[in-house]
């Protein structure tokens, strides 16, 4: 039994000095702990639920346009009337319809526009497009959101 108390001592000891050892290395200056205050919970939470004065747009990832709601049915029944496997996944249809967007705004030809309207929408649900039904997408597109 002297054994095992001995040990706890011994254990004991061994923390408070490395505690003691850790506390002497540490850089906590007591005066400027002292000049900074923590803000308390309340005031994080309010400052945190405060809400804005204008309520901002949903900015666009990388500049490119996104369609609203409305703007996204007109799409969306555009690109079935082409083509129903186009929006089996309406998202990617959209997501894609975005891309398509964005050639058209960096001004790229048009034949370079339907032949990445080609690459981003064939494939699964959609074997092969021909270059009508490009152009009828890239005409959706700019009808339906991208002025």
């Amino acid at each position: 039994m002297q054994r095992k108390t001995r040990n706890w001592l011994v254990g004991g000891a061994a923390v408070l000095a490395l505690g003691g050892v850790v506390s002497a290395f540490r850089d906590d200056d007591s005066s400027e702990a002292e000049a900074k205050p923590e803000p308390s919970v309340t005031e994080s939470a309010k400052k945190e639920s405060k809400p804005e004065e204008k309520p901002s747009k949903p900015a666009a990832a990388g500049g490119i346009p996104s369609p609203d709601p409305v703007q996204t049915a007109r799409l969306i029944r555009a690109l079935r009337t082409i083509e129903p496997g186009l929006v089996a996944d309406e998202g990617r249809a959209v997501s894609r319809a975005r891309n398509v967007c964005s050639d058209i705004k960096a001004d790229k030809g048009t034949a370079t526009v339907r032949a990445n309207v080609k690459l981003r929408y064939e494939g699964g649900t959609v074997p092969s497009l021909t270059d009508e039904q490009a152009g009828q997408i890239v005409t959706a597109v700019k009808s339906s959101f991208c002025n």
